[in-house]
Formats: C-alpha cells, sequence, structure tokens
C-alpha cells in the first residue's frame, strides 16, 4: 500500500510539472504521455484540484494562477504527501463546525483541505492562506482573507496588516495546522513569520483551539513557537502517530482524535 501511494504521489507530481512546462494539457494527451487511462489522469487531476494547484477546465486542466515558476522543490515535492491521512483528518474537523460559526484557519496544507468537506451553514472561514482563493468550496461557506504580506511559496499572508484584521475578529473555534507538537515544546513551526498569525489566532478565539496535523508532526519540535500545548484544546491526527506522545498529550488536557487514513478511490 504504501509504494503504491508513493507511486500516486510520484506520478501526480510528474503531472504537475508537465503542467507548469506547457501551460496547460488536455486530459487525452496526458494519458498518452504518461501511459495511463483518462479515468486515472482526471483522478490525479481532481487531487491537485482539491489542493490548489492547477485548475480544471472540460477535457483538461492548466496550473493554478498561484502556483508561480520559482517554487522551490522542496515545498512542491509535499504535494500529496500523506494525503489520505491528511484528507481524513481534515473532514473530522470540517465535522467539528456548526452553523454560524466564525473560523480561523492558517496556512496549514492540511487545514486548506476541510473546506469541500464542511457541511455547516454559515459558516465564515478566516484565513491567511492565500490557496484558499483557488480551493473549491460550498456556497454556504464565506471566504474572509487577512490581507498582509504573501510570504514566500506558500502564499500565507504575514505581517501587521493581517494582524491589524485578525484583531478586530473574534471567532468561535481555530484551526491551526503545524509544523511540530508536543507536551515540551509546544505547538511549534519551521517559519518564525507565520507564528504572530497562529499566536494571534489563538487569542482571539473564544471556542475550540484545534490543530490539524498527521502524524510526522507528533513528538516533534521545531525552531518557532506559536504557543504551548496549553493554548490548544483539541489535537486530530491519524493513527500512524506514536502512541507515547499522543498519550503524554492527553495527559496535559488536550482532547485528542485519532483516525484512520481516508481509503483511495
Amino acid at each position: 500500500m504504501k509504494n503504491n501511494k508513493r507511486a500516486i504521489q510520484s506520478r501526480q507530481m510528474k503531472l504537475l510539472q508537465y503542467l507548469k512546462e506547457q501551460g496547460f494539457a488536455e486530459v487525452a494527451q496526458l494519458a498518452r504521455l504518461f501511459d495511463i487511462s483518462p479515468v486515472t489522469v482526471r483522478r490525479d487531476l481532481d487531487a491537485l484540484e482539491k489542493q490548489g494547484y492547477v485548475t480544471r477546465y472540460f477535457g483538461g486542466a492548466r496550473p493554478a494562477a498561484m502556483l508561480q515558476e520559482n517554487d522551490e522543490p522542496a515545498y512542491m515535492e509535499t504535494i500529496g504527501q500523506n494525503l489520505a491521512q491528511k484528507q481524513a483528518i481534515a473532514r473530522r474537523a470540517a465535522a467539528m463546525l456548526e452553523d454560524n460559526d466564525t473560523v480561523f484557519i492558517n496556512s496549514s496544507s492540511t487545514a486548506l483541505l476541510i473546506y469541500p468537506h464542511i457541511t455547516a451553514r454559515s459558516v465564515v472561514i478566516v484565513t491567511n492562506n492565500g490557496r484558499s482563493l483557488m480551493i473549491q468550496r460550498p456556497d454556504n461557506v464565506e471566504l474572509v482573507l487577512t490581507g498582509g504580506e504573501a510570504y514566500g511559496n506558500k502564499q500565507s499572508l504575514v505581517g501587521e496588516f493581517a494582524l491589524e484584521t485578525l484583531s478586530h475578529i473574534t471567532a468561535t473555534k481555530c484551526i491551526l495546522g503545524v509544523s511540530g507538537i508536543s507536551v515540551q515544546g509546544g505547538i511549534t513551526s519551521q517559519v518564525i513569520q507565520e507564528t504572530a498569525i497562529n499566536r494571534m489566532m489563538l487569542r482571539r478565539s473564544n471556542g475550540p483551539k484545534i490543530v490539524v496535523t498527521d502524524y510526522t508532526k507528533i513528538g516533534i519540535e521545531r525552531n518557532f513557537s506559536s504557543g504551548s500545548i496549553h493554548d490548544i484544546t483539541h489535537l486530530i491526527t491519524d493513527s500512524g502517530a506514536d502512541s507515547i506522545s499522543l498519550e503524554r498529550i492527553r495527559r496535559a488536557g488536550i482532547a485528542v482524535e485519532v483516525v484512520e487514513p481516508m481509503a483511495e478511490e
């Protein structure tokens, strides 16, 4: 199964790279080039579109407008990694949303996957994730961008403008992705510019504060702190997470939910 997932991720990366080089491509053309069925091409393009990396049109696809030519290879290689786990985590987080919620969501790739799974009515998403503009979302979800400086290839919005926007909003829930989470280190990031945004979102939320992250971030401490373990109320992760680290987080008073990866279609 793991080898199969790696093969899918590798193929999707190659499809995306081809689209980036050519500007657009038809489904039939991609099927011939990569020696796969049109059904498989469509499935791959659907997965890439959900992540905000391509824009579909009838019979083909093109790179999303925010996929810039200077995207770093290291960032590109994260496309599709642990996607089954991230989708399951995002679906569970979306199920926690209620009618009329106002929700902070940060620049996490896992948090970005929540949008299609939202079924609650009249939900307002306030986010610093510029790629949110490229993600399909239900009609019942209103999107509010913080504004600010577009940082790096993640297109996260940071800086004083973004912080000022957040300071005037009170959210009913906060959903954050992280680079690491542990009892000792709390919630941490690899990008110092994003920690102030994360802290403001936590501070301005008066309801559940939910971390969503796959197993690779559990028990890990990164360079820059967004808050202590006691600044959050919930953790949603997948069944690959280290059980000892999860038990320590539970003992710190955090509600921990573990989900199984979504099955490949």
